[in-house]
């Protein structure tokens, strides 16, 4: 997943790009770490960026996860995610232009320290399709700890198989996504 030239290139490659799948408990320092991030990035961008929110496992207290913080950024449109393509990149995030490329609704950051990732930035178009699932499946898990727990044991199952396959581990969870998303 190297992009095309600029940070995260082939030449310049993070080596938190192949890092394994790894779970850990969850950390009540996740939501702080979430809130410096979300301060630093609408510091920089607050023209473009409306809004940001925390996703992913470590907006959910109690689940494990991957030590990585989920934000979503919300912008008018998708001509103003491909804007900030490069200056989202010179704040020190590292993308993959061709996996950028397959999405259509959205464009991945990934920002690292020490060859592990820190945070991942999902630019999307503000109450659009993608940022209303994102939230509404955060929202279910944190209403239902039923459905957090069910989620957890299947995250662990696939972090165990898929240790050292990123997609495989992400595509093995949309049908447990999807089924959250259909009873809404």
């Amino acid at each position: 997943m190297a992009s095309s030239g600029g940070p995260g290139s082939a030449d310049t490659r993070d080596p938190a790009f192949d890092e394994p799948i790894r779970l850990v408990p969850h950390d009540r320092h996740w939501p702080a770490a979430f809130a410096a991030e979300r301060d630093r990035l609408l510091s920089l961008f607050r023209s473009q960026l409306q809004r940001i929110e925390h996703i992913g496992s470590t907006a959910i207290p109690g689940l494990p996860a991957k030590p990585i913080i989920d934000l979503l950024a919300g912008v008018a449109s998708m001509d103003v995610a491909d804007a900030l393509f490069e200056p989202i990149l010179g704040a020190g995030y590292t993308t993959s232009r061709p996996f950028n490329a397959m999405l259509p609704d959205r464009r991945w950051f990934m920002r690292a320290s020490d060859g592990r990732r820190t945070h991942h930035l999902h630019v999307v178009v503000a109450d659009g399709k993608a940022w209303q699932e994102h939230l509404a499946f955060r929202d279910r898990l944190r209403a239902s700890p039923a459905l957090a727990t069910e989620y957890a044991d299947l995250k662990r199952d696939l972090a165990t198989r898929f240790r050292r396959d990123r997609e495989a581990y992400t595509d093995a969870k949309s049908a447990f996504v999807t089924r959250v998303l259909a009873t809404l």
